[in-house]
């Protein structure tokens, strides 16, 4: 979300207008977010249990996770220059694609252990988000240390792809937890500053709000794996 234009003028608004405009705001980033969730829950659930699932092959699962990595990408530079009909599609389209990617969890972990798993992760991330929209504290200064430790994480893991220690393998995941927890908290904050003077039935502000929901989805999805690495039971 960079490339927003945090240099808001609110005019003649007032305080309670402006909070107004911020919470109708945030409902529609969590409806849109909550909306991708369900479409991924239910893609997951609908291959994962069934014999689809045993179709899935390395090859197509390479092909989807790259193509997950050109909708972030695309999405992300092209959002000023793309309808909010289109960035709609983009991100229901990622949805679409960690669903699949999602049904194999079905063959790694019991099915109880997910659910309850999805459970926990939905309670974390739904207190923290409260947490990050409500304090008085600035999180912009942890930003920075979160995204370094992101970047940190995903060379760690990297590294454990080849050497495959087990000790590492626990730390990556406890540390995956912390940062997505803080990233939450860090994003909702950023996604409720965007929000203040913001018209979410403008196109801008209607692609901003599904960059926010893809921010949040981000979030809630990493911190979910991260979570089930720790506590899922395999079979």
């Amino acid at each position: 979300m960079n490339n927003f234009n945090e240099n808001i003028t609110y005019g003649t608004l007032s305080q309670s207008e402006v909070a107004a405009i911020s919470r109708r705001f945030l409902l529609h980033v969590y409806n849109w977010m909550a909306m991708g969730l369900a479409i991924t829950g239910l893609i997951a659930y609908g291959i994962g249990t069934t014999n689809v699932v045993s179709y899935i092959s390395g090859g197509l699962m390479l092909f989807i996770i790259i193509a997950q990595l050109l909708v972030v990408i695309l999405l992300s530079a092209l959002l000023n220059k793309i309808s909010s009909t289109v960035a709609i599609g983009a991100f229901f389209l990622y949805s679409i694609l960690t669903g699949i990617t999602f049904s194999l969890l079905f063959l790694v972990y019991v099915d109880v252990s997910i659910y309850s798993t999805f459970l926990i992760c939905a309670g974390m991330f739904a207190a923290v988000s409260v947490f990050g929209y409500t304090t008085k504290i600035n999180l912009s200064g942890i930003g920075t240390f979160l995204l370094m430790g992101l970047v940190g994480l995903i060379i760690a893991s990297v590294v454990n792809i080849f050497i495959a220690n087990d000790t590492l393998n626990l730390v990556i995941s406890y540390a995956g937890v912390l940062i997505f927890t803080g990233l939450t908290a860090f994003d909702t904050q950023r996604i409720k500053r965007y929000s203040m003077g913001l018209d979410i039935d403008s196109e801008y502000g209607k692609k901003v709000a599904i960059m926010g929901a893809l921010n949040l989805y981000l979030d809630f999805i990493n911190l979910f794996l991260f979570l089930l690495r720790i506590m899922g039971d395999r079979r």
